[in-house]
């Protein structure tokens, strides 16, 4: 391959004589004629040295062999192309910068060293010497060459004599230039006095041709001279090649007198056989073609038929095939041009017939009995129209169905109001024309009922609406999923196919037998496919072709190969099974989109819902009607509205905030009525009330034990028994015993009202905690202006303020102090966490009534302390014993036990009079300081010991104080 770049490893001779050797030794080197190969060999006889190695024109014919090759490998390796020699043909292809990689060695291969060629020089060497002698002995060979070349050169000189014209390829007679140049006219000039010249230039002329030719003949002569072997050779092969080219002849005579046999035995019948097969075929299609033609011409026909039943989605798909066929399979036929846009417009109109159909349906759906069953309207109605609004991208049809909702919720109000005004016979419609004005001359309970009988109609309107809803999301669900399971479809048939591509599924038809088998494959290594077709052909070989008829009936659908449309079965909640074709292309996101919408369509219809019961709600309301509601009445309301409420998110799934704002509204303004009145009634129990124990009813005895069960609720009203239970004196709370006024068991019993209402109405818990805390320390100021402040005196005509009205006032302080930790926690359960910071106000309002009780407390220790600075100031330590002072003493302290000790507990009767002895005791050591009497055993202190022991004995002689540690002795000065 690298020719150009190394030498030969053959020595060559550098002298002259190297050409002379050539030319002596041409004969030698001639090899003996061969005969051509025979294109056509003789058939065997047998002798297995008879048949010939040549390639076979029959047999060989499309094998490759090295006498297809074109080009010799000289010229495969020397590109006279190149600028500069290059070492690999490869640059031929691939161009000059065509860069060499080293070729890995290989391993079947030998390395060959020096070593190899170390025999071979050693037995070259010795007969190189002798060559060498020989060369210098052989002197005449040296002279011979120089002669045979001086005559080479000698017929050079002579051939350069001759013109170059002569000489060019293009030498042509005809052409004037060139004749002109070779014969002159002026040779051949004829005219007076110049012939002899001319004849003489002539004949010169005529001479130098004639030289001219005698050294070409010379120069031939020696050329063939030269090469007279080759010449002569090359005649005898002539005729060689011509008895060759006679067999060959003869031998492609006979062959096409076989092949014309073989043509007529084997291969006339079976062609005739797939001539005639392809004129069937041929006349087949064009049967199917015209079958499917005349299918295609009932189009229009078969759709006014669907559209006559309302079978839209069969109208849309029998549209949508044709005119794939029509492009496909039809296209071009001269009677169908106008074909596609009659379509065309037909699947406009049917566009528009189902958006009518569409409203027409919601509008049956939505506007029929509204009766308790919420099956669905003519469902697979419904599912074939949306299937054929979404196979038309038609996605905006729900809004449709949304405006017919609008509608619908205003018909149900006015048929109950109209329903409901017809059966009440005070109300004349004669008179009063407007709804509006009917309604509001309803009373509480007939308007309650036809409130209640509009929420049970929109509950079941809205289940109907979401059970249609719940079917069309489905639909649009079942069409995503579709799209989903295709696309994985075409995912694993991508994978199978590259799969595939690798395995050669061709067989070869074997004629004489006439069935097929795989020569590449065995039937378990041939695809499903193939292996499932050739079980079929091989198990009836001989089964007579079917007629056209049976062969069309595939083929005469009115889907063509490429647009058949696959279909899977789908079935809906409610039943309807459904054929889902692949042809809605419409995307996943717009799919989602369109069931995000509908969904939000549900919530819509909720919130219809609520506006139009908030619109019936403010149109009553208008005259203060609501507000005038009592506590019973609004809290029938109140669960009324929050059921409907609580039923329509069970449906919808969320939360509608409409009517829940104006229930909220409502009871703001019922809380501050609620209070106001209870605030007002309060007030006026306040400025009546004269501050005396009052008898405890049964009922408020019942009250208090309901609310020490835990449960803090006004218990339901027990009929009336044979024998009424009297009236105690005491309210017993957890076993104590408090003496109260009328006012302070009236108050228990509002704010067991509050509480009530709280569970009633939880929306209202936080107003009513504020309401309630309002009202707590409104009693406890109200009641410190009426006792402490001696407001009664003015109020309710009091002569004074006794202790025993103080003694009384602090109990029922204490009474409601008792309730304030269960009403706290009552409230706590029914706030949300992040409310929990208004419990503050019931901290307060503690600390307030702990105070009021304590200035309560100290305003009878000060009457007691005004009481001995009055006395003792006077005291004179004197006979008799016990003074008078003294006397007047007790008889205080045995009144103030005696008002106070049924009123207050032992406890509190014992610590207060602690207190009161304790300013005794600090008036008594002041006046006997004043007095000079101490405590010396003198006379003056015996009569103050004397004193004292019977102020001692008849304090511990009072009921509850027998035990109670007076330290009398604190009286005297220590010293």
């Amino acid at each position: 391959m690298a020719s150009s770049h190394s030498s030969s490893p053959v020595p060559q001779s550098n002298s002259s004589d190297a050409f002379f050797k050539k030319e002596m030794d041409a004969t030698k080197r001639f090899r003996p004629v061969q005969s051509l190969p025979d294109v056509c060999p003789k058939e065997p006889t047998g002798d297995p040295n008879n048949l010939c190695d040549s390639p076979s024109l029959v047999v060989d014919q499309h094998r490759w062999t090295i006498y297809h090759s074109k080009v010799n490998l000289p010229a495969a390796l020397n590109d006279p192309r190149l600028a500069k020699r290059e070492s690999d043909f490869f640059t031929k292809t691939w161009g000059v910068d065509f860069v060499d990689t080293e070729v890995t060695p290989s391993f079947y291969l030998p390395q060959i060293t020096k070593e190899h060629f170390a025999l071979y020089q050693q037995e070259i060497t010795p007969r190189e010497k002798v060559h060498e002698r020989c060369k210098n002995i052989c002197t005449p060979k040296d002279t011979f060459d120089r002669t045979l070349l001086h005559t080479h050169d000698k017929s050079r000189t002579d051939l350069e004599q001759v013109p170059k014209i002569f000489m060019k390829p293009d030498f042509a007679l005809e052409d004037s230039l060139t004749f002109n140049a070779v014969l002159p006219w002026s040779h051949f000039s004829t005219a007076g006095g110049k012939g002899n010249r001319d004849a003489a230039s002539s004949k010169l002329l005529q001479e130098k041709l004639s030289h001219y030719l005698d050294i070409v003949e010379v120069n031939i002569a020696h050329q063939i001279s030269l090469r007279s072997e080759a010449f002569f050779h090359a005649m005898t092969s002539q005729h060689e090649l011509q008895d060759y080219l006679r067999k060959t002849s003869q031998a492609v005579k006979l062959l096409r007198e076989k092949i014309s046999k073989i043509d007529k035995v084997m291969c006339e019948g079976s062609l005739r056989v797939l001539r005639l097969s392809l004129t069937r075929n041929n006349c087949v299609k064009a049967y199917n073609k015209l079958k499917l033609m005349a299918t295609v011409h009932q189009t229009q026909p078969t759709v006014q038929l669907l559209l006559s039943t309302s079978e839209f989605v069969g109208a849309l798909d029998l549209i949508a095939t044709t005119q794939e066929v029509l492009q496909q399979e039809l296209q071009g036929i001269h009677s169908f041009r106008h074909l596609g846009s009659q379509l065309c417009e037909l699947e406009k109109l049917i566009d528009k017939m189902m958006i009518a159909e569409f409203s027409t349906y919601a509008r049956n759906d939505l506007n029929r009995p509204l009766e308790d069953d919420c099956q669905i309207l003519e469902e697979e109605r419904l599912v074939s129209l949306v299937f054929g609004l979404l196979k038309q991208r038609q996605l905006n049809f729900y809004e449709i169905y949304g405006d017919e909702m609008i509608i619908t919720a205003k018909n149900i109000i006015k048929q109950c109001v109209v329903n409901t005004v017809s059966q009440i016979e005070e109300i004349d419609t004669e008179v009063v024309v407007k709804l509006a004005d009917q309604m509001r001359k309803m009373n509480f309970p007939q308007w309650f009922d036809l409130l209640q009988n509009i929420f049970s109609k929109f509950t079941i309107f809205l289940k109907r609406i979401k059970a249609t809803l719940n079917t069309i999301r489905s639909v649009v669900f079942l069409v995503l999923d579709k799209n989903q399971k295709t696309r994985d479809l075409e995912d694993t048939l991508q994978k199978n196919s590259a799969k595939d591509s690798t395995v050669d599924t061709e067989v070869a038809y074997l004629t004489h037998e006439g069935m097929f088998i795989s020569d590449a494959f065995s039937e378990g290594d041939l695809p499903p496919v193939a292996a499932d077709t050739t079980s079929q052909r091989n198990t009836s070989p001989n089964s007579e072709p079917c007629s056209s008829d049976s062969v069309s009936e595939p083929e005469c659908t009115t889907d063509s190969s490429s647009s058949k449309e696959q279909t899977s079965s789908s079935v809906t909640p409610g039943g309807v099974e459904m054929m889902i074709s692949d042809d809605m292309k419409l995307t996943d996101l717009e799919l989602v989109r369109l069931a995000n919408n509908i969904q939000e369509l549900l919530y819509n219809a909720s919130d219809i819902c609520h506006d139009r019961s908030v619109k019936f709600l403010m149109a009553r309301a208008k005259d203060g009607f609501l507000e005038k509601l009592n506590s019973n009445e609004f809290v029938a309301l109140s669960r009324l509205m929050e059921g409907f409420i609580f039923d329509t998110e069970q449906i919808c799934g969320r939360k509608s905030m409409s009517l829940r704002g104006a229930l909220q509204s409502q009871a703001n303004r019922f809380v501050n009525r609620f209070h106001e009145e209870r605030k007002t009634k309060l007030s006026l129990l306040l400025d009546n009330e004269r501050w005396k124990q009052a008898e405890v009813p049964a009922e408020f005895q019942d009250l208090v034990d309901s609310v020490s069960d835990g449960r803090i609720s006004l218990p339901e009203k027990k009929p009336a028994a044979t024998e009424e239970r009297k009236p105690t004196e005491f309210l017993i709370v957890e076993g104590q015993k408090y003496a109260t006024v009328g006012t302070v068991l009236l108050l228990i019993r509002i704010i067991l009202e509050y509480c009530q209402c709280v569970d009633n109405i939880p929306s209202i818990a936080t107003d009513m905690l504020t309401r309630l805390s309002d009202l707590l320390k409104y009693f406890n100021s109200r009641s410190c202006q009426l006792v402490l402040g001696a407001g009664a005196l003015q109020v309710v005509g009091l002569k004074t303020i006794t202790t025993k009205n103080l003694a009384l006032s602090s109990r029922c302080l204490q009474l409601i102090v008792h309730y304030i930790p269960i009403i706290r926690a009552h409230f706590e359960a029914r706030l949300q966490p992040k409310q929990f910071s208004m419990l503050r106000h019931f901290d307060h309002i503690t600390k307030d009534y702990h105070d009021h009780i304590a200035e309560i407390s100290a305003k009878l220790v000060a009457i007691m302390d005004s009481l001995f600075d009055k006395l003792l100031s006077k005291y004179e330590v004197k006979a008799p014993v016990p003074s008078a002072c003294f006397r007047n003493i007790c008889k205080q302290m045995a009144k103030m036990h005696e008002a106070i000790y049924d009123l207050l507990p032992e406890e509190q009767t014992q610590m207060l009079f602690l207190r009161i002895n304790a300013s005794y005791k600090l008036h008594l050591k002041r006046q006997l300081a004043h007095l000079n009497v101490v405590n010396d055993g003198g006379p003056q202190n015996g009569l103050v010991t004397s004193d004292v022991a019977f102020y001692t004995g008849n304090l511990q002689a009072l009921k509850g104080l027998n035990n109670l540690d007076l330290n009398m002795a604190e009286i005297w000065e220590k010293r």
